[in-house]
């Protein structure tokens, strides 16, 4: 059974971008989500930088929202992983030099030139984004120049009543924001607002509350616990990495779902990952599991059955059909 939520009614997706909160700005790129904290007139912050070729839509989208010149002060990663971090080289080299980009510590490595992440497994969730996400780079990424860590304390920088939570899982650094006052969660991809594995919902938006994108998910135990670390908050609107934006009454409900099934329906029934996590440092990659040959045999069965079929196919219309007759000699 899925859980499902309230989404907001606001303006449409492909608007610059859409309040849904105060100081709270949502702008979809292709398929992933970045957010704009700040109200206009006062500083604000950049949420993740989106797959690459979107640096000018988000300098326009921020423009729409601050006005001409707009400037943050900063971009805050939720984690590092290829589509939320696609845009971020040409923002720094082109758009706002020098701008600092916070990221947790543990996320670090993989933000400043020293490892790559471990490769997504693309035989769980079924669809075609893991198959897909099997070819996006893993890194090294290389901001070293920009990286800052994350503040100790949990305050988010230039963010005034935002503290930022510590919920790894999908990434070893993968950090939510928070803010009390309203209840506003923006969870990166600790859960998901619509089915990422499937691209019939990743084209459609269909609002469906899931934990984390189950291919580039690698750490299981730990993402169970991030999910009801965000449940317990018991927040009010949720902005994700993924998905429309979800509010109201049946949030709650949706979480509770979430959480009480977890185990059973979100995290997969095999795969690289499910029982044995990655071990990440502060340095990188300690250990990655093996990975598992079934269904990759059983995928290149399928190739080499369809491959045989069809050169049987061939052959076999090949014969039969009709030679021309050459003409007598005159």
């Amino acid at each position: 059974m899925q859980t499902q939520a309230q989404p907001t009614t606001n303006t449409p997706l492909q608007s610059p971008a859409r309040r849904v909160a105060p100081g709270v700005y949502i702008k979809r790129l292709l398929f992933v989500n970045i957010v704009f904290l700040g109200e206009p007139g006062g500083p604000w912050i950049l949420i993740d930088a989106g797959m690459p070729g979107y640096a000018d839509a988000i300098l326009a989208a921020a423009q729409a929202i601050y006005g001409p010149g707009a400037r943050p002060q900063a971009c805050v990663l939720t984690h590092g992983h290829y589509d939320h971090i696609g845009s971020l080289a040409n923002v720094l080299e082109r758009i706002w030099p020098g701008l600092p980009v916070f990221a947790h510590p543990l996320e670090q490595p993989y933000l400043d030139g020293t490892a790559a992440y471990p490769a997504p497994d693309p035989t769980v969730g079924g669809g075609i984004m893991p198959w897909v996400a099997l070819g996006f780079p893993r890194g090294p990424f290389d901001f070293s120049a920009n990286l800052r860590p994350l503040p100790a304390d949990g305050t988010v920088p230039f963010a005034h009543g935002w503290r930022w939570v510590h919920t790894p899982g999908h990434a070893p650094g993968h950090v939510s924001l928070w803010r009390a006052q309203d209840r506003c969660l923006v969870a990166g991809d600790a859960v998901v607002c619509t089915r990422q594995e499937s691209a019939y919902w990743v084209a459609t938006q269909r609002p469906e509350l899931n934990g984390p994108p189950k291919y580039w998910t690698t750490d299981w135990q730990a993402a169970a616990r991030s999910v009801r670390t965000l449940a317990s908050l018991q927040p009010a609107t949720l902005v994700s990495g993924h998905g429309g934006t979800l509010q109201g009454p049946r949030l709650g409900q949706a979480f509770r779902q979430l959480t009480a099934r977890f185990e059973a329906e979100q995290v997969p029934h095999g795969g690289r990952y499910a029982a044995s996590p990655v071990v990440q440092s502060q340095a990188g990659v300690v250990y990655v599991p093996p990975l598992p040959l079934r269904p990759y045999v059983k995928l290149a069965l399928v190739l080499a059955g369809g491959l045989a079929t069809l050169l049987w196919l061939g052959n076999n219309l090949g014969a039969q059909r009709p030679q021309k007759q050459k003409a007598p000699p005159a």
